[in-house]
C-alpha cells in the first residue's frame, strides 16, 4: 500500500506556533507508528519542522517538501497513492474538502467518509443528529443577521456559551452574561467563521472530557476517557492540555455513550474523538461534539497503549478492532509553545 500522511498546519507552513507544534507532535507520532509500513508525508517549505531530523528518525518515511498550495497539490498528485491519512480541522469545511478530493480520486481515506465529516463539521447539525437519542446541552442556531432576536433571553441574568458552529478545540468559545457580552462575542465570531451563524448554548458546569475511539464504521471501541484542561482568559475558553486516561465515577457510562453516538453516525471510521461534559453534581453526561479526526489526546495515548495506535487506525478502517486494550499508566500533557508530558 502506497500511503500518504500529512498534518494540515505543517503542510501549509502556518506561522501560529501553538497550532504547528501540536500538529508536529501528531505528525511525528503517526510517522513513528507507521514507520514499519512506510509512508510519504507532506511538509511545506515554510514549515518549522526539520525534515532532516524527522527523516533521520523515521527512515521508512519520505518527506515531500512542497512550495505550492496544498489543495492544488492534492488534486494533481493524490491519485498516485492507494491511501491517505489526513490530519486537518473541521473549520471552513477543510477536512471535508480534503476527504472529498480523496474520494473523488478513488484513494482510500484512513478516516471518516466525507458525509460523516460534513455531519460533524457543523456542530448544529451534529446536535440535531444526536438530540433525540443522546444527552446533549440545549443549543440554538443564531444567524448573524438576527442578533436582536436573542436580546430577551438575557433578561434573567443567566449565562450562556457562544461558539462557532464549525470550530475546533476551544477556539472562539466564550461565556456571555449579558446582551452586551453577546454582541461583542458575536462580532468576534463573525470575523473568524465562514458560516452565517453560530451557536448559543446553555451554560452547564462540569468536567470537560473526551473519549478516544476506534471505529470500523459499524462498531466503535472506546480506548480511554481523557481529561481536558480548560482554562479561562477574559471569559474565553482556552484548551491547555489534558490527562490520558482519566478515572472518574462516570467513566464507564461516558465511554458507552460516546461509543453509541459514534456508531449512530454513518461513515465515522478510524480515530474519532467525542467531547463530553461530566456534571458531577447531577451525575449527568452531555455530548458536546464529535471530532472525525485525530485529536491531541493521540500524542499521549499512543505512548500508553499495548498496541501500535497508528497501525490500529488503519486496521479499524479495514474493519478490524484490537482484541484487548491495556493502558500502562497515565500521562498529563501541557499545550503551549511546545507539548510537554509528565
Amino acid at each position: 500500500m502506497k500511503l500518504l500522511v500529512f498534518e494540515y498546519a505543517n503542510a501549509l507552513g502556518l506561522e501560529d506556533p501553538a497550532t504547528t507544534v501540536e500538529g508536529q507532535h501528531m505528525l511525528e507520532g503517526l510517522l513513528s507508528d507507521l514507520n514499519h509500513i512506510g509512508a510519504d508525508y507532506i511538509i511545506s517549505e515554510d514549515s518549522k519542522i526539520s525534515v532532516d531530523q524527522v527523516n533521520g528518525e523515521f527512515q521508512n518515511c519520505s518527506p515531500l517538501v512542497i512550495s505550492e498550495e496544498l489543495f492544488p497539490w492534492l488534486e494533481e498528485n493524490i491519485s498516485t497513492y492507494d491511501a491517505c491519512l489526513p490530519v486537518a480541522p473541521e473549520e471552513d469545511l477543510i477536512l471535508y474538502e480534503i476527504t472529498k478530493i480523496l474520494e473523488d480520486n478513488d484513494v482510500k481515506t484512513i478516516g471518516s467518509s466525507s458525509e460523516a465529516v460534513l455531519a460533524c463539521s457543523d456542530k448544529f447539525e451534529t446536535y440535531n443528529l444526536l438530540k433525540d437519542h443522546y444527552p446533549v446541552i440545549k443549543s440554538e442556531k443564531v444567524l448573524f443577521s438576527d442578533l436582536k432576536e436573542c436580546k430577551h433571553i438575557f433578561s434573567g441574568g443567566k449565562g450562556f456559551l457562544v461558539k462557532p458552529a464549525d470550530g475546533v478545540s476551544c477556539s472562539g468559545v466564550q461565556i456571555v452574561q449579558s446582551y452586551a457580552d453577546f454582541i461583542k462575542a458575536s462580532a468576534h465570531l463573525k470575523r473568524t467563521t465562514s458560516l452565517p451563524y453560530f451557536l448559543l448554548q446553555d451554560l452547564v458546569e462540569g468536567k470537560s472530557t473526551s473519549v478516544s475511539i476506534l471505529s470500523t464504521g459499524k462498531r466503535a471501541l472506546p480506548l480511554s476517557l481523557n481529561l481536558q484542561n480548560i482554562g479561562f482568559d477574559g471569559g474565553k475558553l482556552v484548551y491547555n492540555g489534558g490527562k490520558v486516561p482519566y478515572e472518574h465515577g462516570l467513566s464507564d457510562d461516558a465511554k458507552d455513550i460516546a461509543r453509541k453516538a459514534v456508531e449512530s453516525v454513518k461513515g465515522l471510521k478510524g480515530y474519532v474523538g467525542v467531547d463530553l461534559l461530566l456534571d458531577d453534581a447531577q451525575e449527568e453526561i452531555y455530548i458536546l461534539e464529535i471530532n472525525p479526526r485525530l485529536t491531541t489526546s493521540y500524542v499521549a495515548l499512543r505512548r500508553l497503549l499495548n498496541f501500535n495506535l497508528g497501525a490500529a487506525i488503519i486496521d479499524a478502517v479495514n474493519g478490524e478492532l484490537p482484541a484487548k486494550i491495556e493502558l500502562e499508566s497515565s500521562l498529563s500533557f501541557l499545550k503551549g509553545d511546545d507539548i510537554t508530558f509528565k
